[in-house]
């Protein structure tokens, strides 16, 4: 299966990625089962987390192919190396560090950087980029992103990510996002299992109204 199959068998699912950033081991699974009740299927754990590829392992070994597992933060190859060895399949980076996609690429697994910039988007697109993040969605608009989507490749996802709210994802999926990233308005570190899948699932919900 290709990196862009990959995404889209969990992607199609639910257009939304839990960004995991501050948990710890021991928490990582009840917190994916939360996220997985609520809906969502694709969830990364920041690399600057405590002991990432370790929860990065556990959620792994949890789901399998139920969900799509991987890594934020993530700024070299060699993170790229470790992650995979941990049983990630995606890396998502706050940059576009082409060696980074370049290495996610030739491993098969799906490359998802960074970006503000045309310019940004089409160097990450030549690497060999899965999908883009728009980051940060709070210094864009909805107006930007169209704007961009008009000279991008009509087939690759773009995830906007950065202060999004459950009512705030309408405008920017009407201008053709792809879906979004969730960071700390889905999990604080420290957070329980039940507060995440209250507010995993008002996310859900969201894209819906």
């Amino acid at each position: 299966m290709s990196a862009t199959d990959l995404l889209h068998r969990y992607l199609d699912e639910c257009p939304l990625v839990a960004i995991v950033r501050g948990v710890t081991p021991d928490e990582a699974e009840a917190v994916g089962e939360a996220i997985y009740e609520a809906g969502i299927r694709i969830i990364e754990v920041p690399l600057n987390s405590p002991d990432p590829l370790n929860s990065i392992g556990r959620l792994a070994n949890r789901f399998g192919e139920r969900m799509l597992v991987g890594a934020g933060t993530v700024l070299t190859s060699a993170d790229v190396r470790r992650v995979a060895d941990a049983g990630g399949r995606i890396m998502v980076s706050p940059d576009t560090n082409v060696e980074v996609i370049a290495a996610t690429a030739a491993a098969g697994l799906v490359a998802s950087p960074g970006y503000f910039t045309p310019s940004e988007a089409f160097g990450a697109i030549r690497a060999g980029a899965t999908a883009l993040k728009l980051f940060p969605a709070e210094a864009a608009t909805p107006a930007v992103l169209k704007a961009q989507l008009a000279v991008l490749p009509k087939d690759l996802p773009v995830m906007v990510v950065g202060g999004v709210k459950p009512d705030s994802m309408r405008p920017w999926l009407e201008a053709g996002a792809s879906g979004f990233g969730l960071g700390g308005g889905l999990y604080k570190p420290g957070q329980s299992a039940a507060d995440t899948l209250a507010r995993a699932c008002a996310y859900v919900e969201g894209l819906k109204s």
